[in-house]
């Protein structure tokens, strides 16, 4: 049975709620969720080509680069940029939180820990090489994939800590006080994982990761994917703003994507 609202629209919305936040230092969770200029970011351009690489059986790399390049001013990372741009295709060692922002597909489209384990990691050496870089793809990936078959809370945190050594018991009033904007994987990941944890609800959950008053966007699109496997979808209200600020061919994506999971 199709859904109403089909996935990775979470890590979408995320991205583009957290977009007109991200240098603000948002302290606070009572802001709007949508504003005229909210807009998708490289965060919902990399996870639509890492979704079409799994649709067509094609190397990350080759489907990264490709939508990268069709879509060069969404706010890519400076090293990032320089590799899109260069003549090598190595990656650069990176342990940035781009490889944690782009993953959910991985999360959704494989149907075992080891799996996901190894594509999300497929998915991340691309760019993201270092082993923090690796770590923060995998993390995100698993959430997704427990979540989405009905994992608790509690199991969640216990797996995710003990696998990847992430320090996820400080609440988010602990943590919101000091926390800067950081594109790190391992100042990037943790949080957002709390974000989720600690929420209500979709909503609750994106609220909480933009009221960090970090690196907003990608904050957002790592909780979001993650709420929307936990909660089961995304509100309409909210799916039906993301629909109206995504191109019609990267909405074709995500048909396409959840139209293969319907499949599995």
């Amino acid at each position: 049975m199709t859904q109403a609202n089909p996935h990775l629209l979470g890590a979408i919305a995320g991205d583009m709620i957290g977009s007109i936040y991200e240098y603000t230092s948002q302290k606070t969770m009572d802001f709007p969720l949508f504003k005229p200029s909210s807009h998708f970011t490289d965060d919902s351009v990399l996870t639509l080509a890492v979704a079409d690489a799994i649709l067509n059986q094609c190397s990350y790399l080759e489907y990264i680069r490709s939508y990268a390049n069709s879509y060069p001013h969404s706010g890519y990372g400076l090293s990032f940029v320089k590799w899109l741009f260069s003549d090598s295709l190595l990656p650069y060692n990176s342990y940035g939180n781009g490889s944690a922002m782009r993953v959910s597909a991985v999360g959704w489209a494989f149907e075992s820990v080891e799996k996901v384990l190894q594509e999300a990691e497929a998915s991340a050496v691309v760019t993201h090489n270092h082993p923090e870089g690796i770590k923060g793809a995998q993390a995100v990936a698993l959430a997704i994939y427990f979540s989405r078959n009905g994992t608790g809370k509690d199991k969640i945190r216990r797996e995710i800590s003990t696998r990847f050594a992430y320090d996820l018991s400080p609440t988010l009033d602990q943590v919101r006080p000091t926390y800067r904007f950081n594109e790190t994987c391992q100042e990037t990941v943790p949080q957002a994982l709390i974000a989720f944890l600690e929420s209500l609800d979709f909503e609750d959950a994106l609220r909480n990761a933009v009221s960090l008053g970090g690196d907003a966007d990608t904050l957002a699109a790592i909780t979001g994917s993650i709420a929307e496997a936990f909660y089961g979808s995304v509100p309409q209200e909210i799916a039906s703003q993301v629909k109206q600020r995504l191109p019609a061919e990267l909405w074709n994506v995500v048909e396409r994507f959840n139209q293969h999971l319907v499949k599995l």
